[in-house]
């Protein structure tokens, strides 16, 4: 993670003028049952795709509020990088997905019998969404539903 003064001036200007939305009460929802008997999901703001996927449209004002659904059994190393911050270094993703897709680690948890098993597929969105509104009202919904489908009963939220 970046500290402040590591970034240009150009985002350290954006940051200071960007109304961030404050949320009051968190929303939080109880754990129905141990991980070690739950089926676990994951969703990243990464923004990785499969090849022959779609990449996200970084010229979307305020970003790309679209997703992308990655089967569980996917090799990481396959997917394509197209986040758009430049608030980090982005070296350390190129080289292991992981780092902000953790697929093989919640596989090896599974294995491990540290949670009860993975959800059939994993979502990635984009980060640095400076325009939330069309994603809290459209694409959250959207993955929420699909993640109920999918019998998820929780999931690992890994901000970028």
């Amino acid at each position: 993670m970046a500290s402040f003064s590591d970034l240009s001036l150009k985002e350290r200007l954006f940051l200071l003028g960007y109304r961030f939305r404050r949320i009051d009460p968190i929303p939080w929802a109880a754990p129905r049952k141990p991980l070690i008997e739950s089926r676990v999901a994951l969703v990243s703001t990464c923004g990785v795709s499969l090849p022959g996927q779609d990449p996200f449209d970084l010229s979307v004002r305020g970003g790309d509020f679209s997703y992308r659904e990655i089967p569980a059994d996917t090799d990481v190393s396959r997917l394509a990088v197209g986040q758009r911050s430049e608030a980090f270094d982005h070296s350390g993703l190129e080289r292991d997905r992981d780092l902000a897709f953790p697929l093989t680690r919640l596989r090896e948890m599974a294995h491990r019998g540290e949670i009860g098993s993975v959800s059939p597929r994993a979502f990635s969105v984009m980060g640095s969404i400076t325009a939330p509104g069309r994603f809290v009202q459209t694409t959250v919904p959207a993955i929420a539903d699909r993640l109920a489908a999918d019998g998820a009963d929780a999931a690992l939220l890994v901000p970028v």
